[in-house]
């Protein structure tokens, strides 16, 4: 008789391939970032003031980190280096005001497909989670 709650060994959502479904949310926000980060150099140019050679720079290499860790989100190291990358976002705000603003924005995102694979996947391992018996073993 179904009582409602998931059974061990059960996924969490009802989704097929919840790790992939997550890691597709992951790399989507990524690829946005970077979308919006590679259009968004010229209205900033044309409206925003002076962008200066070095932030154009910061702003397409920060574009290309997102774009390579869309990639690479099956590495468990990437959602870590995706949280990095919004802050190095936020700290580029110290070139140009907007950038500053669009790492607000994305940080905010990032931190909801953050949420959303915790939903899905549940908590992650700690550190000794991976341990067998106990200090004498």
């Amino acid at each position: 008789m179904p009582t409602g709650e998931p059974t061990e060994g059960a996924p969490r959502s009802g989704l097929r391939d919840p790790e992939r479904a997550v890691r597709g949310l992951g790399a989507a926000t990524l690829g946005l970032e970077a979308l919006v980060l590679l259009l968004g150099i010229q209205p900033i140019r044309v409206l925003g003031g002076d962008l200066s050679g070095a932030t154009i720079a910061v702003v397409v290499v920060i574009a290309v980190a997102a774009v390579v860790l869309a990639g690479m989100m099956r590495r468990p190291w990437a959602w870590h280096a995706g949280t990095v990358l919004q802050g190095a976002l936020i700290l580029s705000g110290l070139l140009h005001w907007s950038l500053l603003a669009l790492g607000v924005i994305f940080a905010l995102v990032w931190a909801y497909a953050l949420h959303v694979r915790r939903l899905i996947l549940g908590p992650a391992p700690g550190p000794t989670s991976g341990r067998r018996g106990g200090p004498d073993a």
